[in-house]
């Protein structure tokens, strides 16, 4: 996948999450081949990384809109990601 928008993704993903993109293909890469490319392209290329809001806000706003849907299994997902092997 070499799209703007994944290019754009993989450095933002890189700069916020090293490694994450490697763990989700170790983790998943059997099971759902091309989810960590698919990751970092919408999550971080198309919707972190468009224009309109500064990262700092796109961010804080996420965390908002997560903690008030008080949903526990989206809490603990995210949570689940951010965890990358130790080098």
């Amino acid at each position: 996948m070499t799209s703007d928008t994944y290019q754009r993704g993989k450095a933002l993903a890189d700069d916020l999450n090293p490694g994450m993109e490697d763990a989700l293909r170790q983790r998943y890469g059997r099971l759902v081949p091309g989810l960590a490319e698919s990751v970092v392209d919408f999550a971080f290329g198309q919707q972190l990384a468009r224009d309109g809001l500064d990262l700092k806000t796109r961010y804080l706003a996420t965390i908002a809109a997560l903690t008030a849907s008080g949903d526990q299994r989206t809490q603990r997902s995210l949570r689940s990601l951010r965890q990358t092997p130790k080098r």
